[in-house]
């Protein structure tokens, strides 16, 4: 069964490191702040200018002036800290954001990443991600295997206007945990009843398969 966005999120979460600093990107991975394993210290950065980003906040409690860079609601933790969008972009720039999690139209085997604009389509702008794909020491990607008509977003070569090149490292799908290996996707685990067959047949690049390919866990 293949997983929903907020599965694609907690997977991703299990990613996260103590002491991280992690910058989430629109869609997929915002849910992710709302899964930090218990345990570990993780500081959530937002481009638009804040240190120290908490969960989604309940309905009816939610701050308007609190907002992320995609214009949700959010909520802080003790210590947060608020600072201009230069300071934020400096932060990133510098490498201080250990990981970075960005939904994706497409990836290519190659690990370049296509996330921001459709040819024709009216768009907002490529925001923080060319800064972030250019400065993170770890890119996630979190997005569905396929597009609406069905067809692979994980190419051998993107066909959309390109927002990083070699920079993803591993991406998290509603099939499959794949990493960028040596210019082909590697499976990892697949979603629960989701056949290594199925995947095969829904990602247009190379992929590697070796062994028994374990199923997802939470």
């Amino acid at each position: 069964m293949a997983l929903d966005k907020t599965q694609i999120a907690q997977r991703i979460a299990k990613e996260l490191q103590d002491g991280y600093y992690v910058n989430l990107g629109i869609g997929i991975p915002t849910l992710v702040a709302n899964y930090i394993p218990a345990g570990i210290n993780v500081v959530l950065q937002s481009e638009n200018g804040l240190l120290g980003m908490g969960p989604f906040p309940f309905e009816g409690e939610e701050d308007p002036d609190l907002i992320n860079a995609g214009k949700q609601t959010i909520t802080t933790v003790p210590g947060s800290v608020f600072f201009d969008s230069a300071m934020s972009f400096g932060m990133i720039r510098s490498g201080k954001v250990d990981l970075t999690v960005l939904g994706a139209m497409e990836v290519n085997q190659d690990g370049d990443i296509a996330s921001w604009k459709i040819p024709g389509k009216m768009v907002k702008g490529m925001g923080g991600a060319m800064d972030l794909v250019a400065s993170a020491k770890n890119i996630i990607v979190a997005m569905m295997h396929t597009n609406r008509e069905g067809e692979s977003k994980l190419l051998k070569k993107c066909t959309l206007p390109l927002t990083g090149v070699k920079c993803i490292k591993k991406i998290v799908t509603d099939l499959a945990v794949l990493e960028v290996n040596n210019g082909k996707f590697k499976l990892l685990e697949r979603a629960p009843g989701v056949s290594v067959e199925e995947i095969k047949s829904k990602t247009e690049g190379d992929l590697i398969v070796e062994g028994d390919i374990p199923e997802i866990t939470f």
